[in-house]
């Protein structure tokens, strides 16, 4: 059976086709489209999953769109009448923004794919949120949560999974949170306060936390109450996006935490404002980790079960994560690599297969590595027009020159394979580094990602080492595999481990094993022969407001930008002619 999944018109688009229960083929829009968080309908990347599968639309037994748009305008519709006539510009908004694709994706998606209407099918939001957190888990049997902004009405679902191999899979999802009360929004509206992107800048968020106390987490628990069942509340009078498109947050607001800050604003730490506005991101993380460890915590005395798989946007949370993981009693936390909106694509096709067409359950392949791969020779053909060198290497010669760029501080963008799916880099398309030395970390946010001078990098490790250098709770070295959670650096490594420890000792690890990445595994064991530390710095290849590369000549673009010394694709490697100019000299009067 050969279906695709569809997510589309908020943000993060993407597609993915499942054949025969399996993924073949997914990929975000934005990565074929070059427009960051593109939440248009994802033609490109639908016709790249057709194409790489051999596949004509009239082959495909479904198309799954990954939520209810008539249910959806249902919510928008009501919430914005429940304003009115307050709320008067948000009617607007929402009927010049809903009134056409965005409601009629039956119809859209039978004109771009010729499809027959019955082959069009919908599921809820969160439904789809659930199946990307469980059916690619390797668990039978998990609760599940799944949290984000909101879907059509629910902003949070608890249940639990079941699936049997060979047989019968289970999705119940046994309560909901609704609209406009959402642990979502509430840290987005924290997020526009603090002068970040919404959908974007909740990263920056967290990051910032780490620099600031909580000296503000009983104003931000005045405007997020808890509720007799265990659940919460917004103050409304507090927020603004449910009655505007203007701003999320009110006077009221305002008042509360004081001045907002203006994105153009930098954020300087040596001040009071700048202080002001790190302890703000450090009270409503408190809180956000506080409401999930309870929600959790219940959840599993509720199922029993030693298996949490966590979905939704706010599930990219990993400093979050890992308290639900120390201290909500579950053994094991899921987290997809993609379990945001991109995601919901894959588990669209994954809920559609499983459960709407009952087909047996097959085990997932444990990777995120289902978008477009490389073109051979394509750095070669583009160096040389720059009048660059570029050299096709064997593969112990690639590892080893790699690891000696890496052990002389030089940086690398590192291009491997088919990309990741989801918005982290996990050893595919990834600028790699020395991780000893906090000046590497100043000079890639300064030099390279051009960002702010507080973003923290994260490591990655090969598996068996992960133990040797962070305080990983148990089962934390699962949830590092697609760096899902946030665990303390040892004390006696922060200083070898500078450049990824993050101001409060802490460090958003990737633990790799082998079988997922087997080149930059082979990488790090070199480069630990060659420094004592198989540990390097690993952060997304993209700069500041760009999606990260996915062909060679966005990554050879990248490259040319900016301050990366060496680009590897595949095997192909060239370097930035001023150093190697000058290695050569120095290796001829040697």
């Amino acid at each position: 059976m050969k279906i695709l999944g569809i997510s589309a018109h908020y943000h993060d688009s993407a597609a993915a086709l499942v054949v025969d229960g399996l993924p073949v083929a997914a990929v975000q829009e934005e990565r074929l489209s070059r427009r960051k968080n593109d939440a248009a309908f994802p033609l490109a990347a639908i016709e790249w999953c057709l194409d790489t599968a051999g596949l004509e639309p009239e082959d495909l037994d479904a198309v799954v769109f990954y939520e209810r748009p008539m249910l959806k305008f249902e919510r928008i519709l009501t919430t914005a009448l429940r304003a009115f006539p307050q709320g008067r510009s948000a009617f607007v908004h929402a009927m010049k923004n809903s009134l056409g694709e965005k409601v009629w994706v039956r119809g859209l998606i039978r004109a771009h794919l010729g499809v027959s209407g019955k082959k069009v099918l919908f599921t809820e939001h969160h439904q789809s949120h659930a199946a990307a957190a469980f059916l690619t888990a390797p668990t039978q049997a998990a609760a599940i949560l799944t949290t984000d902004g909101v879907g059509e009405w629910a902003t949070l679902t608890v249940g639990r999974g079941q699936r049997t191999p060979g047989g019968a899979t289970r999705i119940e999802l046994l309560r909901e949170v609704r609209w406009p009360h959402s642990l979502g929004m509430l840290y987005s509206t924290f997020t526009a306060f603090l002068g970040f992107s919404v959908n974007e800048g909740e990263y920056k968020v967290m990051g910032l936390a780490s620099y600031g106390r909580p000296r503000f987490a009983d104003d931000v628990r005045r405007v997020i109450r808890r509720t007799a069942d265990g659940a919460f509340a917004l103050e409304l009078g507090y927020f603004a996006y449910h009655t505007t498109v203007a701003n999320s947050y009110s006077k009221a607001f305002v008042g509360l935490f004081g001045p907002p800050r203006a994105a153009w604003d930098p954020i300087d730490l040596t001040t009071d404002a700048g202080q002001r506005y790190a302890d703000i991101a450090a009270s409503v993380q408190l809180v956000l980790e506080e409401i999930l460890v309870d929600l959790t915590r219940a959840l599993h005395k509720e199922t029993g079960l030693p298996d949490l798989c966590l979905g939704g946007g706010v599930a990219l949370n990993g400093v979050a994560n890992a308290r639900i993981l120390k201290e909500s009693g579950f053994s094991q936390l899921f987290v997809p690599p993609a379990p945001g909106d991109s995601g919901c694509a894959l588990g669209a096709a994954l809920y559609a297969d499983r459960v709407h067409f009952g087909n047996p359950d097959r085990p997932f392949p444990d990777h995120p590595f289902w978008g477009p791969g490389l073109e051979d020779g394509e750095l070669s053909r583009l160096a040389a027009e720059d009048g660059l060198a570029a050299e096709t290497l064997t593969e112990p010669e690639l590892i080893a020159r790699t690891a000696d760029d890496l052990a002389a501080g030089r940086i690398v963008g590192w291009m491997d394979g088919a990309s990741e799916l989801g918005p982290r880099a996990l050893g595919h398309r990834s600028i790699l580094a020395a991780p000893h030395s906090a000046e590497t970390r100043d000079r890639l946010n300064r030099d390279v990602k051009f960002r702010e001078e507080f973003r923290p990098f994260a490591p990655v490790v090969p598996l068996e080492w992960a133990g040797d250098f962070f305080e990983l709770a148990d089962g934390g070295a699962r949830l590092s595999r697609f760096m899902s959670g946030v665990f303390p650096v040892k004390p006696a490594m922060r200083q070898a481990l500078a450049a990824v420890t993050h101001v409060d000792g802490t460090a958003r690890l990737q633990a790799l094993p082998r079988e997922m990445a087997p080149r930059l595994y082979d990488l790090l064991l070199a480069y630990g022969k060659r420094s004592g530390v198989p540990v390097l710095l690993n952060t997304s290849f993209n700069l500041a407001g760009e999606p990260i590369v996915n062909r060679v000549v966005e990554g050879y673009s990248t490259f040319r930008r900016c301050g990366i010394d060496v680009l590897v694709a595949g095997r192909e490697r060239v370097g930035k002619r001023a150093w190697a100019k000058a290695d050569l000299e120095a290796e001829l009067e040697a």
